[in-house]
């Protein structure tokens, strides 16, 4: 799978994302249509969702999902709180994802099993592994050795296009 570089700075202590990481996942993965759920710690994806004129769900309360509109966008941090656990979320994300949609995991760098164990319980829920990201404070420079600072894994998942609704663990 491909892993892609983005240079943006490292999210504040005790929350998800930076406000160029916000905006980096609304442009990158949304139409301007496209409905965004906000599942994540801090301001940051709001603000980018309505400077990028997109609409969302806000952190949703109500545990049968999203509402009857298929979901473009669901970015959420890792752990999740799901008390079901790991592939009943994907599984809750998967069915109000539209064909195509994503789901991006926000996970902090370091723990080389975590994007595996994700990986693995999206599989399971029917979500395909489409891409890992991997953020960091500078970017790579051309032709030079660059020590990266990473401090954020996001792995993309999504609801196959062609998707039969049969899920394969």
């Amino acid at each position: 799978m491909p892993i892609t570089v983005w240079p943006v700075p490292a999210p504040e202590q005790g929350e998800t994302m930076s406000n160029a990481m916000g905006v980096r996942l609304v442009h990158n993965l949304t139409h301007p249509s496209g409905l965004v759920v906000d599942l994540a710690v801090g301001p940051q994806l709001a603000r980018a969702v309505i400077a990028s004129h997109r609409r969302s769900h806000l952190h949703p309360t109500h545990p049968g999902g999203w509402g009857r509109e298929p979901v473009a966008l669901i970015v959420t941090g890792w752990p999740v709180d799901d008390a079901a656990g790991p592939v009943a979320f994907f599984r809750r994300c998967r069915s109000g994802l539209m064909p195509g949609g994503c789901v991006a995991v926000l996970l902090p760098h370091g723990d080389a099993t975590l994007p595996v164990d994700v990986v693995i319980a999206a599989k399971r829920a029917g979500l395909a592994y489409l891409q890992h990201v991997v953020a960091a404070d500078r970017p790579p420079r051309r032709g030079q050795r660059t020590q990266l600072d990473i401090h954020t894994d996001v792995l993309i998942l999504t609801r196959s296009a062609t998707d039969t609704g049969v899920a394969h663990g």
